[in-house]
C-alpha cells in the first residue's frame, strides 16, 4: 500500500501542470532559447554549412582499365588510364564564395525570423499585461458600483430613494463584473497563443510579471542592419556570383590523364614477345554550340531582380519605422493628455455628484454616466499606453534593435 501510494505521488508529481513566471523584458532571450521554429530554422545553416564542405572540390579521377585476348588478329592486350578534369576558369573559387555566402544568407534568415517571432511574442506580452491593467481597473469600478448599489439598496429599503435606483446600480455592478470576464477570456486566448513561442506547455501556466514600462521615446536607429535588408543585400552579393559562375561555364571542364598498355603476341617457334607502351592524353571540349547563354541571361536577370528588391524592402523599412515612431508619439501624447489633464477633472466632477447623490441632490442616472466617462477616460489611457508599447515593438523590429 505504501509502495503503491509513492508510486502515485511520483506520477502525479511528474505530470503536475507547471508555472513559469516571465517579465515583459525576458520575452525575447525565452524565445531565441525555446521558440520550436527557431529551433528548426538553425538546422538550415547546418544544411548551407554542409553544403558549403563539397564545394569548390575538383571531380574524382577517372581510373579506366580494358583487357583483350589473344585473337590471330591481335595480340593480348591490358591496358590501364587515369583522367582528370581541370577546370580552366575561376569556378571552384567562384562555388567557393557562392555556398559562403548562403551560409551567410542562412545564418540572417534566422535572424530575420527570431526578429519577427520576438515582435510577435512581445506584442502578445504586451497586450496580456494591458488587460491584467483593464481587469483591475473593472475590479475597482465593480467595487464602487457595489457600494453604491449597497447605499441605493439601503436608502430604498428605507422608502428614500426609488427601488428603480437600487435595481439600477446593481445592474451596472453586474455589468462591469462581465466585462472584467470578457477581458478574463481574452487573456486566456493571447496566453495559449504566447506558450507555444516561449515554449510552454499546454497544461502549464503562464504569468507576465512586471509593469507596463514608461512612456519614454527611444533614440533613432538606422534601420540598415535590420536582418532581413542585410539578406537582401547578401542575395545580391550571391546573385552576381552567381552569374560569374555561370559565365565561367561557357569554357567547360579540360581532362588529362596519363595510360598505359602492354601486349604479349605468341610466336610459331612458342615464344612470346611481350611489348608496351604508355602515353599521355588530353580532352578539350569545344565551344562551338553551347557557350551557356542561357544561363548566364537567366542570372543576370536574377541579379537585377535582387537589386530592385532590396531598394523595394529598404524603402518598405524606412516608411514601417517612420510610421511605428509617429505612433508612438501620437499614443504618448494622447495618454499624458487624458492622465493629466481630462481625468483629474472628471474624478472631481464624479466625486462632488457622488456626495450630491448621497444627500439627494441629484439622481443615480447622472452618476452612473459621470462614473462610465471616468471609466471609459481610463481605459482609453491604458489602451493608449498599451498602442504606445506596441508601436515601439514595431519600431525596434523595425530598425533590428530587440533586445
Amino acid at each position: 500500500m505504501y509502495r503503491s501510494s509513492l508510486l502515485f505521488l511520483l506520477v502525479f508529481a511528474s505530470t503536475a501542470a507547471q508555472a513559469l513566471t516571465l517579465p515583459l523584458s525576458g520575452i525575447a532571450t525565452r524565445v531565441r532559447s525555446h521558440h520550436p521554429m527557431l529551433k528548426a530554422a538553425r538546422l538550415a545553416v547546418e544544411e548551407a554549412r554542409g553544403r558549403q564542405l563539397g564545394s569548390g572540390r575538383l571531380a574524382n579521377p577517372t581510373l579506366e582499365t580494358s583487357f583483350q585476348n589473344e585473337s590471330r588478329a591481335s595480340p593480348r592486350t591490358m591496358m590501364f588510364g587515369i583522367d582528370q578534369s581541370f577546370p580552366i576558369t575561376k569556378r571552384l573559387s567562384l562555388e567557393k564564395r557562392l555556398t559562403s555566402q548562403l551560409v551567410t544568407a542562412a545564418e540572417l534568415e534566422v535572424l530575420d525570423a527570431e526578429r519577427r517571432l520576438i515582435a510577435e511574442a512581445r506584442s502578445h506580452a504586451i497586450k496580456i499585461a494591458a488587460l491584467e491593467k483593464q481587469r483591475t481597473l473593472r475590479q475597482q469600478q465593480t467595487e464602487l458600483a457595489k457600494k453604491l448599489s449597497e447605499f441605493a439598496k439601503s436608502r430604498a429599503e428605507k422608502g428614500e430613494l426609488s427601488p428603480l435606483d437600487a435595481a439600477q446600480a446593481q445592474v451596472d455592478a453586474q455589468r462591469l463584473l462581465l466585462e472584467a470576464r470578457r477581458l478574463e477570456t481574452e487573456s486566456i486566448s493571447l496566453r495559449g497563443a504566447l506558450k507555444p513561442m516561449l515554449g510552454v506547455a499546454p497544461r502549464d501556466s503562464l504569468i507576465i510579471s512586471g509593469d507596463l514600462p514608461s512612456l519614454v521615446m527611444p533614440g533613432i536607429t538606422p534601420w540598415q542592419q535590420r536582418a532581413d535588408y542585410q539578406l537582401a543585400q547578401t542575395k545580391i552579393s550571391a546573385a552576381h556570383t552567381d552569374a560569374a559562375l555561370a559565365h565561367s561555364k561557357r569554357l567547360q571542364d579540360v581532362s588529362a590523364g596519363f595510360f598505359a598498355a602492354r601486349e604479349g603476341q605468341d610466336q610459331p617457334a612458342g615464344n612470346r614477345e611481350n611489348t608496351g607502351f604508355i602515353g599521355f592524353r588530353v580532352s578539350i571540349p569545344l565551344p562551338f554550340w553551347n557557350r551557356n547563354q542561357g544561363e548566364i541571361a537567366e542570372k543576370k536577370a536574377a541579379a537585377e531582380r535582387q537589386r530592385l528588391e532590396a531598394e523595394a524592402l529598404g524603402t518598405q523599412i524606412a516608411s514601417e519605422a517612420d510610421t511605428a515612431r509617429r505612433e508612438m508619439q501620437a499614443n504618448a501624447d494622447l495618454a499624458r493628455e487624458t492622465r493629466d489633464k481630462l481625468l483629474p477633472l472628471v474624478l472631481e466632477q464624479t466625486a462632488k455628484l457622488e456626495k450630491a447623490y448621497e444627500t439627494g441632490q441629484t439622481d443615480l442616472l447622472t452618476v452612473l454616466r459621470a462614473r462610465e466617462q471616468r471609466l471609459q477616460l481610463e481605459a482609453a489611457a491604458l489602451d493608449a499606453v498599451r498602442d504606445f508599447h506596441l508601436a515601439r515593438i514595431r519600431y525596434e523590429a523595425a530598425t533590428g534593435s530587440q533586445h
